[in-house]
C-alpha cells in the first residue's frame, strides 16, 4: 500500500510540474475570434452561365446579377467563333482563340487521328493539349484550384491516354479539385460544393475557383430565347449567384467574381431551314456538324463537284473553302476545322435534310459578332472599380483578366490581353 501511494504521488508530481510547465489551451472561443479577426486571402471564382445574353439582364428577374453589375463592372462580350459551347469555354481559360488552342468545335475529327471523332464527352488530353488552361499555369505556380464543372476541367492536360483498355493515362494536370460533370447535379449543390472548398483550413482552400450552369443554355434550346420558361431558367441562374454571394459573406470570404457566358441564344424554327440534300449532292459530303453552320468533308475524288455547288450564291447561307473563311473569324487554319464551312445567317439552321415534323427552339454557332450571340460579362469584388460599363471585348481578355487577380504573369503569346481592363482594375494584384 505505502509503495502504491509512493506511485501515486509521484505521478501527480510529474502531473503538475507538467502543469507549471505547459499553458492552459486557449477556449474555443478565443480561437475562433482570432479566426475571425485574421482577413482571408481574396478567392477569384470564374462563373460561367451557358448561353446568357447579356440582354437577359433586362427582364426584370435578376436582381442579384444586376446588383452585382450596378456595384461593379458589367460589359458586353464578343465570343470567339464558332459561338459553340466547347470551343469558348476554352477560349475563356486559355486567352486563344478556338483556331489555335484547337477545340475548334462542339463536334470534329482530327487527321493525326483518323476514325476517331471529338464530342463534348472526350477527355482524351490529345485533344485539348494545344492550351494550357488557367488552372494548369495557376497549380505550376503554387495557386491551388478547384473546379465546379468547366469543359475541360476533367482533362489531365498535357497527359497521354494509353491506346488500349482501359486507356489508363500518364502525366497531366488536373485542378488540385474537380467535379466531372453531371447535368443533373442542380445549382444549389453546385454553389453548396464551392462554399465548402472555401470553409477549408488556409492550406487547402482554393484560390481559384469555376462554376458553371448549364441550365440557361438548356432551356433556350429547347424553347427559344424568348419563352416563359427560359425567363424562369433565367430567375433560377440568378437564384444560384444569390447564394454563392451570400455564402461568400457568411463565411467573411472576400472574393472577385468574374460571371461570363461563352455565347448568346438565337430564336430557330423549321420555317427557317436550309436542307443540305438540296443544295449538294449526299455523295459528295461528309457531315461533321451541322445546324448553325455545316462542316463538311468531300467525299474521295468530289472536292471539285462539291465547290461548285457549295461555293455558289445561297439564300441564308454563305459557303467557303477552309482557306477563304473570312479574316475576322479569326478560323480555319488549323487541321482540325474541315475543308468546307457554311454559315448560315442568324436564327436559320443549316440540317441535311427538310425537318420531317415542325420545331421551335433556339440555337448557338452563328457570327459570333451577330446581336444575339453576344455575352455575359459582370465582374465585382475588391478589384474592381463600381458602377463602371466597358465597350465590348473579345473573350480571349478574360484570361489575362484573371492572371492579373491571382497575380501571374501575362502570357504574351496568347490572343488575349489586359488592356481593356485597366481603367477599372482597383488592384491589379491578389491581395
Amino acid at each position: 500500500m505505502n509503495r502504491l501511494r509512493a506511485v501515486l504521488a509521484a505521478m501527480l508530481a510529474i502531473g503538475l510540474s507538467g502543469c507549471i510547465v505547459a499553458a492552459p489551451p486557449p477556449p474555443l472561443s478565443a480561437l475562433l475570434a482570432s479566426a475571425e479577426a485574421t482577413p482571408k486571402p481574396v478567392v477569384t471564382i470564374l462563373v460561367s452561365i451557358d448561353g446568357f445574353r447579356p440582354d437577359y439582364l433586362n427582364r426584370g428577374v435578376t436582381p442579384r446579377l444586376n446588383a452585382l453589375a450596378a456595384a461593379g463592372v458589367s460589359a458586353p462580350m464578343t465570343p470567339s467563333f464558332p459561338s459553340k459551347t466547347f470551343p469558348n469555354h476554352w477560349s475563356l481559360v486559355t486567352g486563344e482563340v478556338p483556331d489555335r488552342h484547337g477545340i475548334v468545335a462542339n463536334r470534329m475529327e482530327d487527321p493525326a487521328r483518323p476514325g476517331e471523332t471529338f464530342t463534348m464527352a472526350s477527355d482524351d488530353p490529345f485533344w485539348w493539349n494545344a492550351a494550357s488552361p488557367i488552372w494548369v499555369d495557376a497549380e505550376k505556380a503554387g495557386i491551388r484550384t478547384a473546379t465546379m464543372f468547366w469543359p475541360g476541367a476533367n482533362v489531365a492536360w498535357g497527359g497521354t491516354r494509353a491506346t488500349a483498355w482501359p486507356h489508363d493515362i500518364s502525366g497531366g494536370t488536373r485542378p488540385e479539385d474537380w467535379q466531372q460533370f453531371n447535368q443533373v447535379i442542380a445549382n444549389p449543390q453546385r454553389v453548396n460544393a464551392v462554399l465548402d472548398w472555401l470553409r477549408r483550413p488556409a492550406a487547402i482552400r482554393p484560390r481559384f475557383v469555376t462554376l458553371y450552369v448549364d441550365t440557361v443554355d438548356t432551356a433556350g434550346h429547347i424553347y427559344g430565347p424568348d419563352d416563359a420558361r427560359t425567363t424562369a431558367a433565367i430567375a433560377d441562374a440568378d437564384a444560384a449567384i444569390g447564394m454563392l454571394v451570400d455564402g461568400l459573406a457568411t463565411l467573411r470570404q472576400p472574393a472577385n467574381l468574374v460571371i461570363v457566358s461563352d455565347h448568346g441564344m438565337a430564336a430557330t424554327s423549321s420555317d427557317r431551314v436550309i436542307a443540305l440534300d438540296g443544295v449538294a449532292d449526299p455523295g459528295l459530303y461528309r457531315i461533321v456538324e451541322s445546324g448553325p453552320y455545316a462542316a463538311l468533308v468531300p467525299t474521295e475524288g468530289n472536292d471539285a463537284t462539291l465547290a461548285v455547288a457549295l461555293l455558289a450564291p445561297h439564300e441564308h447561307m454563305q459557303c467557303w473553302r477552309k482557306a477563304a473563311i473570312p479574316a475576322r473569324f479569326q478560323y480555319g487554319a488549323n487541321p482540325r476545322v474541315p475543308p468546307f464551312l457554311c454559315l448560315a445567317e442568324t436564327g436559320w439552321s443549316i440540317l441535311p435534310t427538310t425537318p420531317a415534323t415542325p420545331f421551335t427552339g433556339g440555337n448557338h454557332g452563328y457570327d459570333n459578332q451577330a446581336p444575339d450571340m453576344a455575352a455575359l460579362f459582370v465582374a465585382h469584388g475588391p478589384a474592381f472599380a463600381r458602377g463602371q460599363t466597358l465597350p465590348a471585348f473579345p473573350n480571349v481578355d478574360v484570361e489575362p483578366l484573371l492572371r492579373d487577380l491571382l497575380a501571374m504573369p501575362l502570357d504574351a503569346a496568347v490572343d488575349g490581353t489586359d488592356t481593356p481592363f485597366t481603367s477599372i482594375l482597383i488592384q491589379s494584384k491578389e491581395r
